[in-house]
C-alpha cells in the first residue's frame, strides 16, 4: 500500500477539473442556442433525482446560493424547459417540474453527443474507464457526505 500523501489529492482533482472543462466544451457545443452547461445539468439533476425539488434543495446539491439557481431556474422557465409550481407542504416556497419540452431537450443532447463519445470510445480504452469509475464513485460518495452536517 502507497504512502498517504495528501498532495494527490490535489493532482487528481486538478485532472478531474481539466477534463470537466474540456467535457463541457463538448456538451456546450451540442446544446441548443440560449442554453449552457449549467442550464444541462439542472434537466439532468431533475431526471436522475427526480423532479419536485425546491430551488433551495437543488442549490445545496449543486453548492450554489439560492440566488444563483433562482436565476438558472428563470431562464429554464421562460425557455418552456421546467415550471415552478406551488410547494403544497409549505405555501412560502415552489418546487420545480421538468416539462416535456425540458425532457425532449436533455435526450436530445445526449443523443447529439452519440457521435463525440464513439469518437472518444474509438481512442481511449473503455476498460480503463470502467476500473476507475468505481473509485471515482467511491470518493464522489466520500466527499458528498463529509461536506453534509
Amino acid at each position: 500500500m502507497a504512502e498517504p500523501n495528501p498532495a494527490v489529492f490535489f493532482e487528481v482533482f486538478t485532472e478531474i477539473g481539466i477534463i470537466e472543462q474540456l467535457s463541457r466544451a463538448l456538451l456546450e457545443a451540442q446544446l441548443p442556442a440560449g442554453l449552457i452547461a449549467p442550464h444541462f445539468t439542472v434537466l439532468n439533476h431533475l431526471t436522475r433525482v427526480a423532479d419536485g425539488r425546491t430551488p433551495m434543495e437543488m442549490a445545496r446539491a449543486f453548492q450554489i446560493p439560492k440566488t444563483s439557481m433562482t436565476h438558472t431556474l428563470k431562464v429554464l422557465e421562460a425557455q418552456g424547459l421546467v415550471e415552478t409550481r406551488a410547494n403544497p407542504e409549505d405555501g412560502r416556497s415552489k418546487r420545480v417540474w421538468l416539462t416535456d419540452k425540458g425532457r425532449d431537450v436533455r435526450a436530445r443532447t445526449i443523443a447529439s453527443l452519440a457521435p463525440v463519445l464513439a469518437e472518444l470510445a474509438a481512442g481511449f480504452d473503455i476498460e480503463r474507464l470502467l476500473e476507475i469509475k468505481p473509485v471515482l464513485t467511491d470518493l464522489r460518495v466520500f466527499m458528498d457526505a463529509a461536506r453534509d452536517p
